[in-house]
């Protein structure tokens, strides 16, 4: 059996698109635990921890597969074998989904464990130092205007997170609530093209506006101000997602700050059934936010790729990685 961690990332990926291109026996499918992968650097360093200790302490084939949110929930809640792990499930974020599967169809878990996670819109310290912006509402001010213009259009910008995230569509919401649609144009390319760019905003000491969240590897290596919001009430929170409603967009409020995230692990119930001592790992599985911005920045800013920085991460943590695989 070849390990995930002796394949190329992009090897593995190749070869998961051809497999799933090509019709397979349902027996070829299922005896294969199938771990989604979402867009954001986190859920990544998740899928490959959550992989990498699967086939090496279970004894289980894995399988990766970039998806988003909806495509990972759907494919577990199938119990085929498709999809079986969403590794990096935020709430309140993700509430639909995880009513939906976890509390209506019952067809899918969550992990008993979790970390937090908080977000927010953040600015570099030193530009909120010389403008004098606490708030979020401040990037509206009239003082600002062109020194958050990356793209030389005269309009300030904001990125509000990739296409697709559930905290985007939340914070389209939100600036239309805080009244800064005027003011901001608000950008939601991929995080990788973003943060690229970012980065080398940064090293030349320029100004900067974007969603940021925690754990990130940006808290440590960067010196960030989280803009202040109103204090989150759930009376001026109300969000409806684009799965729920086609009028999303019009039936959402949001008019305060969010709440604290708690980040989980979910899977297929199938699992139970047929790979039970993998449910009962994931069942368990307790990460702490401050070891997964350490491995974000790692990989970021080290350049390590995953697998190996996953890899120095799971054998510097033998006791943990033993308590959630305890019988």
């Amino acid at each position: 059996m070849v390990s995930a961690e002796a394949v190329p990332k992009i090897l593995q990926t190749m070869l998961l698109a051809g497999a799933l291109a090509v019709p397979s026996t349902v027996t070829d499918a299922r005896e294969r635990v199938m771990v989604g992968e979402p867009s954001w650097l986190g859920a990544r360093i998740m899928a490959n921890l959550i992989g990498q200790i699967v086939v090496e302490e279970l004894d289980q084939p894995v399988g990766y597969a970039p998806r988003a949110n909806a495509g990972i929930f759907a494919g577990m809640d199938q119990g085929k074998g498709g999809m079986d792990i969403h590794p990096d499930v935020w709430l309140p974020n993700q509430r639909f989904f995880v009513e939906l599967y976890v509390g209506q169809k019952g067809s899918v878990a969550l992990s008993r464990g979790s970390y937090e996670g908080r977000s927010g819109f953040c600015v570099p310290t030193v530009f909120a130092q010389e403008h004098d912006i606490r708030t979020l509402q401040d990037l509206a001010a009239p003082r600002l205007r062109g020194e958050l213009d990356a793209d030389g259009n005269g309009l300030n910008e904001i990125w509000i997170g990739a296409e697709g995230w559930a905290s985007t569509y939340i914070h389209k919401v939100k600036m239309r609530d805080y009244g800064l649609s005027e003011s901001l144009e608000y950008t939601s390319d991929p995080e990788p093209d973003f943060l690229a760019r970012l980065d080398a905003r940064l090293a030349e000491g320029e100004g900067a506006a974007f969603h940021c969240y925690t754990p990130h590897y940006q808290q440590i290596s960067h010196a960030l101000t989280m803009l202040e919001e109103p204090a989150h009430d759930p009376d001026l929170y109300h969000v409806v997602t684009p799965d729920e409603d086609n009028d999303w967009f019009e039936k959402s409020r949001v008019a305060s700050g969010d709440p604290v995230k708690s980040v989980h692990v979910a899977y297929s119930l199938r699992l139970e059934a047929e790979f039970p001592r993998v449910a009962a790992f994931l069942s368990r599985i307790d990460m702490d936010a401050e070891d997964v911005a350490r491995l974000s920045y790692a990989v970021q800013i080290d350049g390590v790729p995953i697998p190996a920085a996953v890899r120095t991460w799971i054998e510097a943590n033998p006791e943990r990685i033993a308590a959630w695989l305890a019988p």
